[in-house]
């Protein structure tokens, strides 16, 4: 597209996060929301009610793709349909960006990739990962990739946070729908374990459980299977290992995501909300005595639900549809985030490290992470 032309996107699931989709587009310059789609009329009504002007209302995604309306789609359906609508989507020549995860299991990832293997050029497909656009984690990211610890050799994140929200119809309870707690929320954190490293891992070893969260609740005779706390550790073949600490009922906290990278040159790290960083280095700095900021983005025009990174990763997502550049986060980041997730779960399942060889079909793709 040409600079001054105005994308036009649709918003393809309009629950919580099609709404925080819908207001970073409605903070965009030459955007605009023009079509919604959701299954649910009351979805479907606060789409509308969210996107700053007049919107064509579909309650099925095919015939927003088919309406024309649209040189963009964002997917914020639920975990569960994502694999059937992006294949849809995959098959028109429209930009689009599908929120995490990619699809709740490998299986259905690798047959997206094989279908996305047949976009056109300058067709820009983008996987939502909007942790990356935090302005701490940012900095953190480019502070390591600038040399600040050396190599890198430990990762360290840690969620300490509250339980899942409630979502539409409640289907977020239950991990048939979501891909289970360590691909629903922490494909994030597995994803920037990557990125940090530039390196895909080799194996994952885990231990979780549900131990308070939803126990109390009931759905049609069932009750919640989500696990609500797990520590995972990641492998990677250089020998850099990384670690997740997640807790979804330690709400009574200060910060509420914390990210460490340590090599043999000194530590950096950065804190949630917060969004300071931490820098120290080894034989100039010791135990509290580091250089401290607080970290920003000039883009940063609204803040929404996520400290401003969803603006962020749509500005840059808008950027590569008017230039016809490559995603700064594809398809494939998204796959080896599932796969991690799921590899950690079948680690808990079976009470052993799993190889991420096990579970994937196409893991032969081990290049640097961008």
């Amino acid at each position: 597209m040409k600079r001054g032309e105005v994308i036009r996107y649709g918003v393809i699931g309009t629950g919580m996060m099609g709404v925080e989709h819908i207001e970073n587009i409605n903070a965009l310059d030459e955007a605009v929301v023009t079509a919604v789609s959701d299954t649910n009329a009351d979805s479907r009504a606060r789409g509308v009610q969210a996107a700053d002007g007049e919107v064509a209302v579909f309650e099925d995604h095919v015939d927003l793709l088919d309406s024309g309306l649209c040189d963009a789609v964002v997917i914020a359906t639920p975990n569960f349909t994502h694999v059937d609508v992006l294949a849809d989507v995959l098959q028109r020549p429209v930009h689009v960006l599908i929120e995490k995860p990619l699809c709740t299991t490998v299986e259905d990832c690798e047959r997206i990739l094989e279908l996305a293997d047949d976009r056109p050029d300058g067709v820009v497909t983008w996987m939502a990962m909007e942790y990356r656009y935090m302005p701490a984690v940012a900095a953190l990211v480019e502070h390591v990739h600038d040399g600040a610890v050396g190599q890198p050799r430990m990762v360290a994140i840690r969620e300490h946070r509250f339980p899942f929200l409630q979502k539409v119809g409640d289907w977020n309870r239950f991990s048939e729908n979501t891909g289970g707690t360590l691909v629903e929320k922490t494909c994030h954190y597995f994803d920037l374990m990557n990125l940090v490293l530039r390196e895909r891992p080799v194996r994952v070893m885990a231990s979780g459980a549900q131990d308070v969260n939803h126990l109390d609740e009931e759905y049609g005779g069932r009750t919640p299977d989500i696990l609500d706390n797990a520590f995972v550790i990641v492998d990677y073949p250089s020998g850099a290992r990384a670690l997740l600490d997640l807790c979804m009922f330690a709400e009574a906290t200060d910060e509420q995501e914390e990210m460490s990278v340590v090599g043999a040159r000194g530590k950096v790290e950065a804190r949630m909300p917060s969004n300071t960083v931490h820098v120290g280095r080894r034989g100039e700095h010791f135990i509290g005595n580091v250089e401290k900021s607080t970290a920003g983005d000039d883009r940063i025009t609204y803040q929404g639900l996520h400290h401003g990174s969803s603006l962020i990763e749509h500005v840059e997502f808008a950027e590569a549809i008017r230039t016809g550049g490559q995603p700064a986060v594809t398809l494939d980041d998204g796959y080896w985030a599932v796969a991690m997730g799921a590899a950690a779960h079948r680690s808990i399942d079976l009470g052993r490290p799993v190889e991420l060889s096990e579970i994937m079909q196409r893991d032969d793709d081990r290049e640097a992470v961008r």
